[in-house]
Formats: C-alpha cells, sequence, structure tokens
C-alpha cells in the first residue's frame, strides 16, 4: 500500500536541512502565511499553473508540467528518488529531510514515508511550524529522527499579524515535543525590524531556557533569494524593502542566543 501525496520539489544533495548530505522533499500547502516566506509556492496544497514557471522537479516524463507547480505523488515514487542517494547519507551521516510548507498538513502521506524511511535505516527530519495537532507528533514521532522546529516571534499579536495564525498551539506542541527526547532543532529566522527585536528575542531566551532536551538553535538570516517567485507568481511580496542582516549583527544576535549555554549556528547545517 502506498499512500498519496502533493509535492512541489525534491532537492538533491542538501546541505542546510539537517546533518550531513540530505535530499530534502518539499510538500505542498502550508497553514501560515508568513510575510518572509522563501517558498510562496508551497502555500497551496493543490498542483498550480503559472505561464512560464518551472519550478524544478516534476514527475519522470511528466511533459505537461512545463508551467505547473506541484506534483500528485506515491510514497513509493518518493522513495525512489530517496534510494538514489543512499551512498551519500552512508558517507556523510545524512539522510531526507520533508519540508515545504507544513509535511504535516499530509500527516498520512508523510507517515508513509517516514516508515519507509525507518525500515531502511534512512536518518529522517521533519521541516515543521509546529503548527498541528500534537497526535500527529506522537503519531510520527518514533519515525523521526529530527524536528527542524521553527520558533518565529513570542507576541501573539504580532504572530498573527506576520503568520496569519496565533503562536500558542506552536508553543504549547513545542514544550510538549521537547518533554519527549532531545530530537528539537530551533530553527529562528532573523526577519530585520521583524523577529530581531530586542523584546522578541529576550522573550524568546526566557521560553527556550525553560524548555527541556533542545539540541541546539540555528538561525536563518533572512535573503531575498525568493523575490523572483513572487514576481512570477503575481503574489505581493509584503518586505521586499527588507534589506537581509550583515554578518556583524548575525553573530550579534548569536551570542545574545549563547547564553541559552546550547549550541548555536547561523545558518542550518
Amino acid at each position: 500500500m502506498s499512500a498519496t501525496g502533493y509535492i512541489f520539489d525534491i532537492k538533491k544533495y542538501s546541505i542546510n536541512d539537517g546533518p550531513g548530505i540530505r535530499t530534502t522533499i518539499f510538500f505542498k500547502g502550508c497553514p501560515l502565511k508568513c510575510w518572509w516566506c522563501h517558498n510562496p509556492e508551497s502555500q497551496r496544497k493543490l498542483p498550480q499553473e503559472f505561464e512560464e514557471c518551472t519550478f524544478r522537479w516534476h514527475l519522470e516524463h511528466d511533459y505537461d508540467s512545463k508551467n505547473r507547480i506541484g506534483s500528485e505523488v506515491t510514497s513509493s515514487q518518493v522513495m525512489k528518488e530517496i534510494e538514489k542517494d543512499v551512498p551519500f547519507y552512508e558517507e556523510s551521516k545524512g539522510g531526507v529531510t520533508f519540508s515545504g510548507g507544513e509535511p504535516m498538513l499530509q500527516i498520512n502521506f508523510l507517515h508513509d514515508l517516514l516508515k519507509k524511511c525507518h525500515k531502511k535505516n534512512i536518518n529522517t527530519a521533519i521541516d515543521t511550524t509546529g503548527y498541528t495537532d500534537f497526535k500527529n507528533f506522537k503519531l510520527i514521532y518514533d519515525v523521526t529522527d529530527i524536528f527542524l522546529y521553527d520558533l518565529k516571534l513570542m507576541n501573539e499579536e504580532l504572530h498573527i499579524k506576520y503568520t496569519g495564525v496565533s503562536n500558542k498551539l506552536i508553543h504549547e506542541n513545542l514544550i510538549k515535543l521537547s518533554k519527549l527526547g532531545d530530537k528539537v532543532i530551533l530553527r529562528i529566522p532573523i526577519i530585520p525590524t521583524i523577529t530581531d527585536t530586542e523584546q522578541n528575542l529576550n522573550e524568546m531566551i526566557k521560553f527556550i531556557t525553560s524548555l527541556k532536551n533542545i539540541r541546539e538553535i540555528n538561525l536563518l538570516p533572512y535573503h531575498k533569494s525568493a523575490e523572483s517567485k513572487y514576481k512570477k507568481m503575481k503574489m505581493e511580496n509584503k518586505i521586499a524593502g527588507i534589506k537581509p542582516p550583515n554578518t556583524r549583527e548575525m553573530n550579534s544576535i548569536k551570542n545574545i542566543f549563547e547564553t541559552t549555554g546550547l549550541t548555536v549556528k547561523i545558518g542550518g547545517y
């Protein structure tokens, strides 16, 4: 039995989505609409058609997908792509990362893929917003090696403004998940004037130090690589005028988070 789901990309030889060399599978669909979203093509679950908008991966021999973002695939089809890279995982202690979008929106598809990877001893990571019912975390916990868990804004009103949803569920899930074991790596996007304010950083430090078993913190500096996507998709880029943080600013923020006593990295792996 092979579950089906919607993805929009498969990125090979990724080194920023978990330890080692990884294959990153990008799921369609996300409950958040972050102003700084680097994958706006992920936000809608179903495939979309855009003229002269070719977004990378598509099913082999699917010649009609030139202008389509997203494909309906089976877990067996995805596993075929994942297994091509097993030698790289073994050499680098890497694996597969399920990203998006929000993988938890397609929990049955995700669970099937995780189980298949687990049976083949392939390391698995979930890049998640945390915005889902906690029962989904419990369902996949034993077949997931790492949770790359996003933490964006501590103030609920600001979180609603910039992402479209409350942060209460996200924070509650993180507290519960961290109690289950040391599988959580926090990922914090550094968006100048939005997430890097003194108040937000101080509240984050207080929250993080109250958690159990956090493995490390990754600080992800905002970049403008998605600007062309917004133009092609005719979507509003709400933070087009914001400049990415420079090295000095990122190191200063890194020093602040190191007061937690945790390992702090700028960028992913």
